[in-house]
């Protein structure tokens, strides 16, 4: 299993109205990514963001999966392209990727990446470490 330890927080000015989240989310990861159709992955690109994602799988009970990750982890940027590929195969769960310097606050307890959570009505019920396509795909399908 690979990941990547948790660098120290940095200092991150807050988001202005307005601002340009091109270079933030899975925009900002520099990763050719597959396209999705089914709008069931979203990318937190601000702790306000990721708190209203959190809020909203909690309340609508999706089963979700969030990929907490940094542009700077290597291992994350290598198994981001089958976490968007496994999005379109399963269309009935929400895919969130948080990166873990846009969303400081929120992502605080998150100490390796990629660290996977997986969520069934709007309660935490399974963590994953790491990498690995094929044990993503399993608790995937596990979950769904």
């Amino acid at each position: 299993m690979f990941f990547g330890l948790r660098k120290e927080p940095k200092m991150v000015e807050s988001m202005g109205i307005g601002e340009d989240k091109s270079n933030k989310g899975l925009e900002g990861t520099g990763v050719v990514l597959p396209t999705n159709p089914h709008s069931n992955l979203k990318t937190a690109s601000s702790d306000h963001d990721f708190t209203q994602i959190l809020t909203n799988i909690k309340a609508s009970k999706t089963p979700a999966v969030i990929n907490y990750g940094a542009s700077w982890c290597r291992v994350c940027s290598q198994i981001l392209p089958a976490f968007c590929r496994l999005s379109n195969k399963f269309p009935k769960l929400s895919f969130i990727y948080a990166d873990i310097d846009e969303c400081p606050e929120t992502t605080q307890h998150i100490r390796y990446t990629p660290t996977f959570q997986f969520f069934r009505d709007g309660e935490k019920v399974d963590e994953m470490y790491g990498t690995g396509e094929e044990r993503l795909h399993d608790r995937l399908w596990l979950h769904s």
